[in-house]
Order: C-alpha cells, then structure tokens, then sequence
C-alpha cells in the first residue's frame, strides 16, 4: 500500500534522525519519536489484518495521528535545539505525504464499506 510505503519512509527518517539525538534524550524525546513512528506503519498492518472496513478504518485514523505525533516531537526537538530546523522541513514534508495518502485510503474504505 502507498500509505504504509509513506509512513515507513517516515518512520526511517525519524530514526536517522533519532540517531543524532544526545545521549541524554534517549529515553525521553528519543524514546517518544521512535515509538510514534513506529506506530503509523503498526497501525496500518494491524487495520488491514482484521477484515473489516470499519475497523480498518480506525486503525488508519490512529496512524495518522501517529504521523502528527512525529511531527509534534520534531517541533519540541527544534524548539529545544535538539534538531535542526532542515529535519523538521523534511520531516513536515513526509507527514503531508503519509496523511493525504492515509486520506485518501480511508475515503476508498469507506466507500468499499457501503
């Protein structure tokens, strides 16, 4: 599916840029980037597994906002200057990838589902 090739290009950056992250934010700012973006592809995985179009359907609106997640813990990491300012442009880019894609997935499942 494009929307789950998108959040795992997502979830990848995320942990690049986890990498560069101090020692110190390792369990903190870290720990919450990598466990958002590792949810958006999760989600999508578990949704499509249940067979259903109504449960499918949370299961992406609960990546999605995962995807907002990452993009939430990329602006608390500029704001502390833990990450660059060039990281969260990417990483702004990769979201609105990921959620006009997850958009458009649940627009088809919904009309799947009638």
């Amino acid at each position: 599916m494009e929307c789950w090739q998108a959040c795992r290009d997502l979830r990848i950056f995320a942990a690049k840029v986890c990498n560069g992250l101090p020692k110190e934010e390792e369990y903190r700012l870290k720990d919450q980037i990598l466990r958002s973006a590792r949810s958006t592809t999760a989600n999508l995985a578990e949704g499509y597994g249940r067979f259903h179009y109504q449960e499918n359907i949370q299961y992406c609106r609960h990546a999605r906002g995962s995807a907002y997640e990452v993009l939430d813990h990329f602006i608390t990491g500029v704001d502390e200057n833990l990450i660059a300012e060039a990281a969260l442009s990417e990483c702004r880019i990769l979201v609105e990838k990921s959620v006009q894609l997850l958009n458009g997935y649940i627009r088809y499942l919904k009309s799947r589902k009638k």
